[in-house]
């Protein structure tokens, strides 16, 4: 008996912010990982006409956060001085390492003619002997697409189909955009520990078993396969390396060590994270009982 293309399929927990709908994936009860990613959420369309998306200063440690937009426009502040504007066809790669504080706010003169917003926020865990590296920050553009038979894909992080993005990786990664034409087709290598698609509009398939909207869908481990669209899609596929060691998840930090979480929740309190410039008036406080956190 061949073994089937999905192995495993989470539906996400939405959670209603006003302005835009978030749906979050990753962590979940029946799985924490897929590769070094930790955290998948999934937000909009959203029209933010008025105030726009305002997320004021919080910490994060031991990981990594990848922005990337479908659509609309954020500015991103950190504290070590970073400043950028995010837009689709770029990717914002910030290691928080030993320990980072950031803003994510809408462009204010760009919602009265700007005012969609979609894209991804993912958390990749830092590996074992790299979790307290020092913080960074880069904005990635130039990353390569591939097409092929009716589909092209933007290459965000790792190697795929025979082409690497530039951008920073700290353990084997995949992420890729798809965006499929009706009856366009592209192989999904098998070269990844890991493997998941999440359908994020239209229809697609893996090797004919159709893909919901906004599920994960975990793949099988070295099985070469196709992803298939009658009518067109949008698609990502995300993965990489298998983490041997367990990480724990308490709000915006993440550790393969509780204690190291307990300390950023208590430096956090007591004010030791270092400031944004030019945005050190406003902080998000630690909450009793997060939205993200770690499962047994």
């Amino acid at each position: 008996m061949s073994t089937p293309a999905i192995t495993q399929t989470i539906t996400p927990v939405s959670h209603d912010l006003g302005a835009f709908t978030v749906r979050r994936v990753l962590p979940a009860r029946e799985r924490t990982m897929v590769g070094p990613f930790i955290f998948v959420d999934q937000f909009g369309p959203a029209d933010l006409t008025g105030d726009g998306m305002n997320v004021r200063p919080h910490p994060h440690i031991n990981l990594a956060t990848v922005t990337w937009l479908f659509d609309g426009a954020i500015d991103h502040r950190d504290s070590i001085g970073s400043y950028a504007t995010i837009r689709p066809g770029q990717v914002n790669l910030m290691t928080a390492g030993r320990g980072i504080v950031h803003s994510e706010r809408s462009p204010k003169a760009e919602l009265a003619t700007r005012p969609g917003m979609s894209g991804m926020q993912t958390w990749l865990a830092l590996p074992d002997g790299r979790e307290e590296i020092d913080p960074a920050f880069e904005a990635v553009t130039d990353l390569p697409m591939v097409s092929d038979s009716g589909a092209r894909a933007w290459v965000i992080m790792g190697s795929l189909w025979g082409a690497t993005a530039p951008t920073t990786t700290y353990a084997a990664t995949i992420y890729a955009e798809i965006l499929l034409e009706a009856g366009g087709t592209i192989p999904l290598d098998a070269d990844a520990d890991e493997r998941a698609v999440m359908l994020v509009s239209g229809d697609a398939s893996v090797d004919g078993v159709a893909l919901e909207r906004y599920q994960l869908a975990v793949l099988a481990p070295g099985k070469a396969m196709r992803l298939s669209s009658q009518r067109g899609g949008r698609v990502m596929l995300l993965g990489g390396e298998a983490f041997a060691t367990r990480r724990h998840v308490f709000w915006n930090f993440v550790s393969s060590h509780r204690e190291r979480i307990n300390q950023a929740k208590d430096d956090w309190r007591a004010g030791r994270f270092p400031t944004i410039p030019g945005d050190a008036d406003e902080f998000i406080p630690l909450p009793d009982k997060p939205k993200t956190v770690s499962y047994p």
